[in-house]
């Protein structure tokens, strides 16, 4: 019954109403939008009633410097014995819920326990913006009205439903509770796991942990597979051949020197060598559940942290950290980007962020100067360019 509702609430375009503009023009089109598809007229008007743009949602958009971080940097800040020993309470506290996720999910409470404690700090901070009002401002907004104004309909779809109120808070971004799901993926995964008949996310456990399992495994999560390991590489290895764009069985690595740094390789698996700080820094095999974890957050810092975080939950020792070459500062990276675009490359936007497509042109620009091509920027690198 309730996908039978969600295919109703989301029937109508996405991005039917014209981005920018007068706000006031925008929210009638919405409304508009939302009565063609099929809502009732009293309950569009009650949902978009008082509604008003946030400009501290556009400044928060606008401004995502935290990724601007190393991996090192990133990890170190978010990951202290303090949450590392919390995560592993929670889970010996709430195992009955983890275990019905990994039964019914597949999903590893390591992950869950991840992404519980970077976005919300296992609920304790669950972001102070009206939930409407930043899915409206993001919807209105030129830069991604075909992923928000969705959002907006599936969360005026949970208002029908008396799940979602109008004083919801959240995140900047729209997503809400305490695993930060956006209203689209709540309303088409979100779980009933405590049996009251609401899904709610902000104040159930088992609603929040058992709908991020869900919509993990409905992103290609699969079952009792690991997602990240630790390894050591040999002298004289080929670093063209690390990153995310290479991909060989397990048993392939091993026959080049590739081995775990404690324990042993899984086997049977694809899996990319990855080096988040270059040759000199920590070092990872990664599986195809890693990459599963981008489609809940895209930044590769974040996803990558999280994924070491849970391994470490579920009993790894900490990474070897390495020495690896200081970090460009922000100025010097966008230099490096801006010469990458000119040479041809798709860096993206030219934000001082080390994402997947600049890190590609660095490998790439290495290999072609014959610099070790390990995918980390370097003085070395941005003076030869």
């Amino acid at each position: 019954m309730r996908a039978a509702l969600v295919a109703i609430a989301l029937a109508s375009p996405a991005a039917a109403a014209p981005c920018g503009g007068d706000f006031a023009a925008f929210l009638t089109t919405m409304q508009d939008e939302a009565m063609a598809a099929g809502q009732p007229a009293d309950t569009v008007k009650a949902f978009f009633k008082a509604a008003a743009p946030d400009p501290k949602v556009l400044k928060a958009d606008r401004n995502q410097g935290v990724f601007r971080k190393t991996f090192l940097d990133f990890s170190q800040s978010l990951i202290s014995k303090q949450r590392l020993a919390t995560a592993q309470t929670k889970s010996a506290d709430l195992d009955a819920i983890f275990t019905r996720a990994e039964a019914e999910f597949g999903v590893s409470r390591g992950i869950l326990l991840a992404f519980w404690a970077f976005e919300t700090d296992f609920g304790q901070v669950q972001g102070d913006f009206n939930t409407r009002n930043a899915l409206l401002t993001l919807a209105h907004d030129c830069r991604r009205p075909e992923m928000f104004q969705p959002q907006v309909l599936a969360a005026l779809e949970l208002y029908r439903l008396n799940e979602f109120d109008l004083a919801t808070t959240g995140a900047w971004a729209g997503e809400i509770g305490m695993v930060q799901m956006l209203p689209k993926d709540i309303l088409e995964r979100g779980v009933d796991g405590d049996g009251d008949g609401l899904v709610t996310l902000k104040t159930s456990v088992e609603d929040a942990l058992l709908s991020g399992a869900r919509m993990l495994q409905h992103h290609g999560w699969r079952a009792r597979e690991p997602w990240l390991t630790e390894i050591t590489l040999p002298d004289g290895f080929d670093w063209a051949k690390t990153g995310l764009d290479t991909t060989l069985p397990v048993q392939d690595w091993a026959a080049l020197g590739v081995a775990a740094r404690i324990g042993a390789l899984p086997s049977g698996l694809p899996a990319s060598v990855l080096l988040p700080q270059g040759r000199n820094g920590p070092a990872f095999l990664v599986y195809p559940n890693y990459r599963v974890l981008f489609e809940w957050n895209k930044s590769f810092i974040y996803v990558t942290t999280a994924a070491y975080f849970a391994t470490r939950i579920e009993g790894a020792s900490a990474y070897a950290a390495g020495t690896p070459d200081a970090a460009l500062s922000l100025e010097q990276m966008m230099a490096l980007q801006e010469k990458l675009a000119a040479l041809g490359h798709e860096v993206g936007k030219i934000d001082g962020i080390l994402g997947a497509g600049t890190r590609a042109a660095v490998q790439k620009e290495q290999s072609r100067l014959g610099q070790p091509a390990d995918g980390w920027p370097t003085v070395a690198l941005l003076d030869a360019l």
